[in-house]
C-alpha cells in the first residue's frame, strides 16, 4: 500500500520561501513519477512540478519555473519542493502524487496519478 505524507506547509510573506516534503512508503519507487499539484479554493487541481524517481529528471509548470525546485532523496524515500520568491497566487493546498510510469504528455493531468497525499496548506500573504 503506497502512502504519501506531506509536511512543511505554513504561512509566509510574499517573497519568502518554504520547503515542502513528501514521505513515500509502501514499496520501491523505481520507475515512478512523483509530482506536486496544488488546488486553490474554487479552482481545479493544478500541476506544479514532477520528477522521475529513477533518473531525477525534473519538470515544472511555467508559473513556477525559476522559483520552485523539485528533488528526491532515494535513500530516505522523500520528495521535496523548494519554493522561493513566493507570491500570493501560490496560496493553495499542495498535494504530493505518484504514478508507476513516465509519460511526459500526461504528466500534468491529475487523473493519471494513482496515489495522493492528504495535502498541506501554503498561504502567502501580500
Amino acid at each position: 500500500q503506497v502512502q504519501l505524507v506531506e509536511s512543511g506547509g505554513g504561512l509566509v510573506q510574499a517573497g519568502g520561501s518554504l520547503r515542502l516534503s513528501c514521505a513515500a512508503s509502501g514499496r520501491t519507487f523505481t520507475g515512478y513519477t512523483m509530482a506536486w499539484f496544488r488546488q486553490a479554493p474554487g479552482k481545479e487541481r493544478e500541476f506544479v512540478a514532477a520528477i522521475t524517481w529513477s533518473f531525477g529528471s525534473a519538470y515544472y509548470a511555467d508559473s513556477v519555473k525559476g522559483r520552485f525546485s523539485i528533488s528526491r532523496d532515494n535513500a530516505k524515500n522523500t520528495v521535496a519542493l523548494q519554493m522561493n520568491s513566493l507570491k500570493p497566487e501560490d496560496t493553495a493546498v499542495y498535494y504530493c502524487a505518484a504514478r508507476p510510469y513516465f509519460n511526459i504528455a500526461t504528466m500534468p493531468n491529475p487523473a493519471t496519478y494513482a496515489y495522493w497525499g492528504q495535502g498541506t496548506q501554503v498561504t502567502v500573504s501580500s
